[in-house]
């Protein structure tokens, strides 16, 4: 049996990914072991989850950070590293933006919290983090930190959409919403975008009028807890590589992405 990665795993919510993360973890089904799994919700059962099975766990509370930070100076609290043009660079936002102060803010406090986040982590060493319904956007500050090598990402995501199709928190309702005659869900790595990552892989099932959006939750939900231990195989065999492309179209407009290319 090939040797386990270390899997890190953040949840805000019931974990059910993370159950079916750590049953196939448990059944060998997959060369990787859940070293920690993290929260910032005090609540989250994906904690009592990981507990049962002995995992480590640890909280970092952003509500009770963020409250935290109001009224005070930012700048005593904000971690010495943070290069906050940087990260703005990073996310796209123009120094000449409306509501810069709005923004500045924002990106601190996450910034404040994602640390905390980093220091909790750092006891355990991973290979790959997971978000298994981390409900967190997760900044540059920390992302350049987990991606050492840009060319290795290590943040994994699960997103119950196809996308590029209806990123956001209610992919689900979205497909159903809109109509859509198949929906599924995608594992991507993470990258600076809400939802925008390189796509790793997708499952798909056909909705029929039968179907409420319960049942499209419950379809997506099965295919979720077979996409994302399959994804995880093929990082812990080394059988990921993201690759730059650029394709040109016919009005001689060239398109640039970063795509997952998957060795045989």
């Amino acid at each position: 049996m090939a040797q386990k990665i270390r899997i890190g795993v953040l949840v805000s919510g019931g974990g059910t990914n993370l159950g079916a993360i750590i049953d196939a973890s448990a059944s060998n089904r997959i060369d990787a072991k859940v070293v920690f799994v993290g929260s910032d919700n005090p609540g989250a059962y994906g904690l009592k989850r990981a507990q049962k099975h002995g995992i480590p766990t640890f909280v970092v509370d952003y509500q009770a950070i963020i409250k935290e930070t109001r009224g005070r100076p930012l700048e005593d609290m904000v971690p010495e590293d943070l290069d906050l043009e940087r990260v703005l660079a990073r996310q796209g936002i123009a120094p000449a933006s409306s509501d810069r102060m709005k923004i500045e803010r924002y990106f601190c406090t996450r910034a404040i919290a994602e640390a905390a986040l980093l220091r909790e982590m750092a006891a355990y060493p991973f290979d790959l983090l997971v978000l298994a319904g981390f409900m967190r956007v997760l900044t540059p500050y920390f992302i350049d930190r987990v991606n050492t090598d840009p060319s290795q990402p290590r943040i994994m995501n699960i997103h119950p959409a196809l996308l590029p199709s209806f990123p956001g928190t209610d992919g689900y309702g979205d497909t159903y919403r809109y109509g859509c005659k198949v929906g599924g869900c995608t594992v991507h790595f993470v990258d600076y975008g809400e939802d925008t990552g390189p796509v790793i892989g997708q499952k798909a099932f056909e909705i029929v009028p039968d179907d409420t959006i319960d049942t499209v939750r419950e379809k997506s939900v099965k295919l979720e807890w077979q996409l994302y231990p399959e994804c995880i195989q093929l990082f812990a065999e080394g059988r990921l590589k993201v690759v730059s492309k650029t394709y040109t179209l016919e009005n001689g407009a060239e398109i640039n992405r970063k795509i997952v290319e998957i060795s045989t």
